[in-house]
């Protein structure tokens, strides 16, 4: 991780992001409880991380880095994503749009608000992305 990345993933800590990785840890967490949502833990618990450190890395679609279809990325992966988007997907999501919109009132604030939305996008359809160093 370059120094300019540690300090981004500082402040984003600091100023929203920790309480956002919790949200998705929870997440991971009641899919991981409840026997049907198992297949969308990883995601969750993947995201959370990112969540928790996203500067230095980008989530990008598992097709683009493999050059190959698999479950996540075919069919089965849309349907799985939109049993993720009713199960959690929509909270997440505008719990990002939130604070978002708190960030970007000031203008140091503006990069991580943009973040959040980026944030939101893959809150809504996760699966099928991995995280890749940026």
């Amino acid at each position: 991780m370059t120094p300019v990345s540690m300090l981004l993933n500082i402040l984003w800590i600091l100023i929203g992001g920790a309480w956002m990785a919790f949200g998705w840890l929870v997440a991971a967490v009641i899919m991981a409880v409840t026997i049907i949502g198992l297949p969308w833990a990883r995601a969750a618990f993947n995201i959370a991380v990112y969540t928790l450190l996203p500067f230095g890395s980008k989530a990008v679609n598992r097709y683009d880095v493999t050059g190959v279809e698999d479950i996540g990325t075919g069919p089965l992966g849309v349907i799985g994503n939109i049993i993720w988007f009713v199960l959690a997907g929509w909270w997440l999501a505008l719990g990002h749009v939130l604070t978002a919109l708190v960030l970007a009132i000031t203008i140091i604030g503006i990069p991580f608000a943009w973040a959040h939305l980026k944030l939101a996008g893959i809150a809504l359809w996760p699966i099928g992305k991995v995280i890749v160093p940026a």
